[in-house]
C-alpha cells in the first residue's frame, strides 16, 4: 500500500510540475508551435473524456452499486458525477476572467506587449495567472493521486493528459514575468511553483479522506473525478486547442486522444 502511496504521489508531482516543462519551452523557444500545441491539447483532452465516460464512471458504478443496489448506486454515481463539476465550477468563479489562466497566448503575443523589465501589468499577469492554476491544479491533483492509488495504469494516462495540458499553463506564466521583471530564474520559478499546488491537492485530500476510504468514497471520489476531468476538457482545453490551431488539428488530436486511450485499455485488460 505505501508503494502505491509513494507511486501515485510521483505521478502527481510530474503532472503538477510539467508547467515547468512549458517555462523551459518559453525560454528556448522564439515561437509558438501553435499546430503541436493544438493537436496535443486536443489529444489530451480526447484521452480525458475518454476515460472518464468508458472506464472512470464505470469505477464509480462498481463501487457504488454493490452497496447500494442498483438503482441508488447509479443515482449517487451521477449526482457526483454532477458534483464534480460544480465543484470546479465554483473555483472558476473565483479566478477573474481577465486573469483566466486558459486565454491561448502565443509566446510571440506577450513578448511584442513589452519591453523587458518594465512592465508591471504582465507581472500582475503572471502572478495572478500563477495564482489561477495553482487553484485549478486542487482538485487535478487529487483526480490523479486517486486514480493512480487504485489502478497504476489508468493514473498514469491521466497524468500524462493533465501534464501535457499543464505545458501551456507554465508559459502563460513564465513568459509575462520573464518580460516584467527581465529575470528568468523568477519567471521559471514561479511558473514551477504554480505547479506544485497539484502535488499538495492530492497529498491534502488523502489525508483527509484517509480514515474514510471505503467502497462508497472511491465510488464517489472517482465519479467526481470523472466530472472534473470532463469539466476540464470542455472549457478549457478544447477551447484553448481550437484557439492556437486552424482546420481540425484540435479534432484530429481529440480522435488521437481517445483512440490511444482505449488501445491502453484494451491492451491491459
Amino acid at each position: 500500500m505505501e508503494n502505491n502511496i509513494l507511486f501515485a504521489f510521483g505521478l502527481t508531482a510530474f503532472a503538477g510540475l510539467s508547467t515547468g516543462i512549458g517555462s523551459a519551452l518559453a525560454f528556448f523557444t522564439k515561437r509558438t508551435n501553435k499546430a503541436f500545441l493544438s493537436s496535443s491539447l486536443g489529444f489530451s483532452a480526447g484521452v480525458m473524456i475518454y476515460v472518464s465516460f468508458v472506464e472512470i464512471l464505470q469505477k464509480a458504478r462498481d463501487s457504488l452499486v454493490p452497496v447500494y443496489g442498483n438503482i441508488a448506486g447509479n443515482w449517487y454515481t451521477v449526482l457526483a458525477f454532477f458534483g464534480g463539476i460544480l465543484l470546479i465550477l465554483i473555483i472558476d468563479k473565483f479566478v477573474p476572467e481577465t486573469e483566466n489562466p486558459h486565454e491561448a497566448h502565443t509566446i510571440e503575443e506577450i513578448r511584442g506587449e513589452s519591453t523587458l523589465g518594465h512592465d508591471h501589468k504582465l507581472l500582475r499577469m503572471g502572478v495572478f495567472t500563477a495564482l489561477a492554476i495553482a487553484i485549478h491544479n486542487f482538485p487535478e491533483g487529487l483526480a490523479t493521486f486517486t486514480a493512480a492509488l487504485t489502478d497504476p495504469m489508468l493514473g498514469i494516462s491521466i497524468a500524462v493528459a493533465i501534464a501535457i495540458h499543464n505545458i501551456p499553463e507554465g508559459i502563460s506564466v513564465s513568459v509575462p514575468v520573464y518580460f516584467a521583471t527581465g529575470s528568468k530564474k523568477k519567471a521559471f520559478w514561479l511558473s514551477f511553483l504554480s505547479g506544485v499546488s497539484e502535488p499538495i491537492g492530492a497529498l491534502i485530500g488523502y489525508l483527509l479522506l484517509r480514515p474514510f476510504l471505503t467502497e462508497t468514497t472511491f465510488g464517489i471520489l472517482f465519479a467526481a473525478v470523472a466530472g472534473i476531468m470532463v469539466f476540464i476538457s470542455l472549457d478549457e482545453l478544447l477551447p484553448t486547442a481550437r484557439e492556437y490551431g486552424s482546420g481540425h488539428k484540435s479534432v484530429y488530436g481529440l480522435i488521437a486522444g481517445m483512440a490511444v486511450m482505449a488501445l491502453s485499455l484494451l491492451l491491459f485488460m
